[in-house]
């Protein structure tokens, strides 16, 4: 007996969802266009906010900044739940056998007594600054427009309380798991006078109402400032000193920074290039913002780098001011 095998190909009615099909043309979308674009509601709201019945749930007046489409301010890494889950359980499998490498040849809490004292007065009370990131992340993600955003900030949220944790394993590192140095690094945020600039600004922000201006703030002008001071500049002096124990430890940070720079920079580059008046509303917010954190970190890099602190800071600061510049702001 023949078998006869035939094919039968089906033509699909339509390649795409609707709102896509709009956007994009009638044809198969990337599982990042799926899940970043159109999804937020933009007519036949429930309810107002009891808590802005001025406003709606989602609405464009919540910031001074006016874009004719907010789904311009697309991802350049293109992370939905599933790429950006994916790549981050990568990175900390990484991160995790560095650091138990570190705690079995006690590379840290073999350092000399007065390295180890510097780099928790150095580092441990960044996890607040850590936190108080997480924080401002929230505001963005809370109540900015248009998915596109909104799904970047929480992931940079969940980012910012990981950044915290792996600061917190530091400080065990050098205490041999007492706990000791995580207390000192409270208690330096909340009372040490060196300390006291950063954190009000830290704090500022909390109160800061435009979400853009958040985003502005703390994803380009705090973290271009504390990031490279910190972890570039004073690991530098540490690892002439030490060697490269810590700088091992703190790599994964500065690639992290890097990589979250580019949704940072692709954001404000667009908005900013959407019309004179948000080119200069940002480049507003980001002198302002650049000059507060300068002053408020000026008292800990002389405190921590010395003679080279002024040095260092004034590098910090020109590598910030050319990048805004590439941005389009006006520096």
């Amino acid at each position: 007996m023949a078998v006869e095998i035939r094919t039968n190909g089906v033509k699909p009615v339509r390649n795409t969802f609707a709102h896509l099909a709009r956007r994009f043309g009638d044809k198969p979308a990337t599982r990042y266009q799926e899940i970043a674009y159109d999804v937020q509601p933009e007519v036949n709201l429930h309810y107002k906010p009891l808590w802005d019945p001025d406003g709606e749930i989602y609405d464009r007046r919540r910031t001074a900044v006016a874009m004719r489409d907010w789904y311009a301010l697309k991802d350049p890494r293109q992370f939905y739940y599933g790429s950006y889950t994916t790549t981050r359980a990568k990175q900390q499998d990484a991160l995790d056998r560095q650091l138990d490498f570190a705690e079995k040849r006690e590379l840290l809490r073999l350092l000399p007594e007065d390295l180890r004292e510097s780099i928790v007065f150095a580092l441990v009370p960044l996890r607040h600054y850590e936190w108080g990131a997480n924080m401002s992340n929230c505001h963005v993600a809370a109540y900015g427009y248009g998915t596109a955003i909104t799904q970047a900030a929480i992931m940079v949220t969940t980012d910012r309380l990981g950044m915290a944790q792996h600061l917190s394993r530091i400080g065990l590192l050098l205490d041999g798991n007492s706990g000791d140095s995580l207390s000192r690094g409270r208690s330096l945020w909340m009372h040490d006078p060196l300390w006291q600039g950063l954190r009000a600004q830290v704090e500022a922000l909390f109160v800061t109402r435009d979400w853009f201006e958040v985003l502005v703030a703390q994803n380009l002008a705090a973290d271009g400032v504390v990031y490279p001071l910190f972890y570039q500049q004073f690991d530098k002096r540490i690892a002439a000193r030490s060697g490269s124990a810590l700088s091992a430890l703190t790599d994964y940070l500065l690639r992290w920074y890097e990589e979250t720079a580019k949704w940072v920079d692709a954001t404000i580059k667009t908005a900013a290039a959407e019309s004179p008046e948000n080119r200069d509303l940002i480049s507003q917010w980001f002198r302002q913002w650049r000059d507060r954190m300068a002053d408020a970190v000026k008292p800990l890099s002389q405190s921590l780098l010395g003679d080279a602190a002024d040095e260092a800071l004034s590098t910090v600061l020109a590598q910030l001011d050319a990048r805004a510049t590439k941005l389009g702001l006006t520096v």
